[in-house]
């Protein structure tokens, strides 16, 4: 049997289905695209039938990526299929994917047809899909509910009509992986011509289960697996692609199988997603949630500054991130506590380094993240204030629907002032380069968000910056009605942080060479 597990991704049907997450033809094509570097076997662009919106995006993917193989689903219905074929019928790798409920709720509730009416529609759709496409996929809805005896008729019918996969999905979430790793084993036993198919599994999580019963699935020789970025679907979703994509990986030895998906970019696939469809990835999420490779615990830290491999079974670059988060906490030891502050460019003495642990202690009690502007203030006076090396003075906008967004901006340094101006892409952009420009100091902008503090079109909106500067990153807060003016001074306060910690940098390397000279 071929060890290789071939990935097909429904990010873009059934994941779209999820409520919220509809996208426009632009917004798929992007997602297409980036599928393709994540090297996914199969993208099911949609279901064409069901909108001319669909249709269309279905239409410009298969015209756009030519080395997935593109698939469009079809109920077993003529119309369906002949539309799900105008839609893909220009892409190098043509699919139809045609389904049809298999099991006795479905046939008695939904369909309300006989077990032979609906063997009957499966070969008709099947033959007529396989006139018009190289490549047809069956899937036999709601199998792990079906009767096994019926279940494998209809699988042995189907691929006799010119089926090359078959897809047996858990529809409901209901299976257990023994269960549904079962449910394949068995049809493989009992279906004289399985060998001329390709199975495949597609799992919902509707019990947290959809990896697992994945899992089970390759384990019993399925070699195609449906999942979606981000576990996206209908309901608590899909399996997640990069979970699936990782433990086979991870757990190669075991498993015995591989895929062709560059493991490297899924968190880029993930982040796209979720800026797209704007669902918010939660952060214990296994793979690509942001708490997936950081640590808080201090026994935890102490092992991975040792070894990564005491607490980390895959490397955070193997997924696309460039290292290991060690997040400090009141969780957190004096191993971690002195690492970052080697890295923020502080080597700390024994004493010091108890100073300041105590220090970050009553600290951490009150806050539930400590940042690199926190370590900064503890070495300077234990407290979390920052002189102001540069004060806000005035700032003015000019701004429109037709006019590219300018920001005046006046500044004051001690005794002098500073006036220049700058264009952006937007009020806040524009803000930010004026500061840059008349301070020397160029910011990356990592993280920016703003809060209502309380309702209305009056309310105070508190804004936040996380600003990287020479590779090290400073907090900005700030409060005002007028969001632009706050974040223009979170802004500056990211900055100024910057500007004190390199004067006690600075000051602590020339206290070094003093003490050597003394010697």
């Amino acid at each position: 049997m071929e060890n290789r597990v071939f990935v097909f991704d429904t990010t873009l049907r059934d994941g779209e289905q999820s409520p919220g997450c509809s996208m426009n033809m632009e917004e798929k094509l992007r997602l297409a695209r980036q599928l393709e570097s994540l090297r996914v076997d199969v993208i099911e662009a949609g279901f064409p039938i069901s909108s001319v919106g669909d249709f269309e995006a279905v239409q410009a993917i298969a015209r756009q990526v030519r080395s997935c193989t593109i698939a469009g689903l079809a109920r077993c219905v003529k119309a369906d299929i002949d539309r799900a074929w105008e839609a893909i019928r220009e892409t190098a790798k043509p699919r139809i994917h045609v389904f049809l409920a298999t099991s006795d709720l479905h046939l008695k509730y939904k369909l309300k047809k006989t077990r032979e009416q609906v063997l009957e529609e499966a070969v008709s759709a099947v033959r007529h899909a396989k006139s018009l496409a190289p490549e047809v996929e069956f899937s036999c809805e709601d199998a792990s509910r079906t009767d096994i005896e019926y279940l494998c008729k209809v699988v042995e019918a189907a691929i006799e009509a010119g089926a090359a996969i078959i897809n047996l999905p858990d529809t409901v979430g209901y299976a257990v992986p023994d269960e549904y790793g079962a449910m394949f084993k068995e049809v493989r036993r009992r279906v004289p011509n399985i060998g001329k198919a390709m199975l495949s599994s597609h799992c919902h999580n509707d019990l947290g289960l959809a990896v697992a019963n994945s899992i089970a699935a390759i384990q019993n020789g399925v070699r195609q697996i449906e999942c979606t970025v981000n576990g996206i679907g209908e309901r608590a979703g899909n399996a997640s692609l990069e979970e699936i994509v990782m433990a086979i990986k991870t757990r190669h030895e075991l498993l015995g199988v591989t895929t062709n998906v560059n493991n490297e970019e899924l968190i880029k696939t993930s982040r796209l997603l979720s800026s797209l469809t704007g669902m918010v990835v939660q952060r214990n999420k296994a793979i690509v949630g942001a708490n997936a490779f950081a640590h808080e615990a201090g026994i935890h830290q102490d092992g991975i500054l040792k070894s990564p491999i005491t607490y980390e079974i895959m490397t955070p670059q193997s997924v696309g991130i460039k290292h290991t988060q060690l997040i400090l906490g009141k969780h957190s030891g004096r191993h971690a506590l002195k690492q970052r502050y080697a890295e923020l460019g502080y080597q700390l003495s024994d004493a010091e380094l108890q100073s300041a642990y105590q220090l970050f202690c009553a600290i951490a009690d009150k806050k539930k993240e400590i940042f690199d502007d926190d370590l900064e203030a503890i070495l300077e006076t234990g407290t979390q204030t920052t002189e102001e090396e540069y004060q806000l003075v005035n700032l003015q906008i000019t701004s429109g629907t037709n006019l590219r967004p300018t920001a005046t901006v006046e500044l004051r340094r001690n005794t002098e002032t500073f006036v220049d101006s700058a264009t952006g892409d937007g009020p806040v952009d524009a803000s930010c380069r004026a500061i840059e420009r008349m301070t020397g100091l160029n910011g990356k902008l990592t993280e920016y968000s703003i809060k209502a503090v309380h309702s209305g079109h009056d309310a105070i909106g508190e804004v936040f910056m996380r600003v990287e500067f020479d590779g090290l990153l400073y907090n900005g807060r700030a409060a005002n009605t007028d969001v632009v003016a706050g974040s223009a001074q979170a802004y500056l306060e990211a900055l100024n942080r910057a500007v004190a910690s390199k004067k006690r940098k600075d000051l602590q390397k020339a206290e070094t060479v003093v003490d050597r000279s003394a010697v």
